[in-house]
C-alpha cells in the first residue's frame, strides 16, 4: 500500500471514529441527561468527573452565545478550518503518522460540533471535570478530540524542530 494511501486512511479512520463517538455520546446525553434538571449531575467519579447536560450556541466556554448571526459565522469558521486541515494534510510527508492522526482528530472534532451547529443550532456538552474544588466548563467528545489533536500537532512541531536542530547541516554531509 502506498504511503500516501496509508496517510489518507489513518486520517479518515481517525476523523470518522471521532465523529461517530462524538455523535453517539451526544445522542446518549440528549436522551439520558437532558431530561434531568440542568443543575443536576450524574456523578461518575466523586469530586473528579460528572456528566451534566448543557447546550452551547457559542464557542468554547460559552463565548459569543449572544452574537447576532453567530451560528452562520461559526459554521463558516469551522468550514474554513476544515479546508485548512485538508490543505495541511496534503502537504504532509506520508511518514508523519502522528501528524496525520492529529489532523484526523482536529477534523473529526470540528465536524462533530459542526453537525450539532447545523442540525440543532447548538452544541451539546455533557462532560464536567473537577480539579481541587474547581469545575472545568462542560465539554464533549468533539472538544476533547480537538484539544488532543492540537496538542499532538504541537508535539509534532516540537519534535520536528528538535530533529532539524540535531541533524547536521546539508553541507557537512557532502551536499550543497
Amino acid at each position: 500500500m502506498s504511503s500516501t494511501r496509508t496517510r489518507n486512511i489513518l486520517f479518515t479512520v481517525t476523523a470518522a471514529l471521532s465523529i461517530f463517538l462524538d455523535q453517539w455520546t451526544k445522542v446518549l446525553a440528549r436522551t439520558h441527561l437532558k431530561p434531568l434538571d440542568s443543575w443536576r449531575s450524574v456523578v461518575v467519579v466523586d469530586g473528579c468527573f460528572d456528566l451534566r447536560y448543557s447546550e452551547n450556541t457559542g464557542v468554547a466556554f460559552g463565548m459569543l452565545q449572544k452574537m447576532p448571526g453567530g451560528r452562520v459565522l461559526l459554521t463558516l469558521v469551522a468550514l474554513a478550518a476544515l479546508a485548512l486541515v485538508f490543505q495541511y494534510l496534503r502537504r504532509t510527508d506520508p511518514g508523519q503518522s502522528r501528524l496525520h492522526l492529529a489532523l484526523g482528530l482536529v477534523a473529526g472534532g470540528a465536524v462533530g460540533n459542526l453537525i450539532d451547529r447545523i442540525a440543532v443550532g447548538r452544541v451539546s456538552d455533557f462532560i464536567v471535570w473537577h480539579y481541587h474544588g474547581h469545575e472545568w466548563p462542560a465539554f464533549n467528545v468533539a472538544d476533547a478530540a480537538l484539544v488532543v489533536g492540537v496538542c499532538l500537532m504541537a508535539l509534532d512541531m516540537m519534535f520536528d524542530r528538535r530533529r532539524a536542530a540535531d541533524s547536521p547541516p546539508e553541507r557537512a554531509r557532502g551536499g550543497r
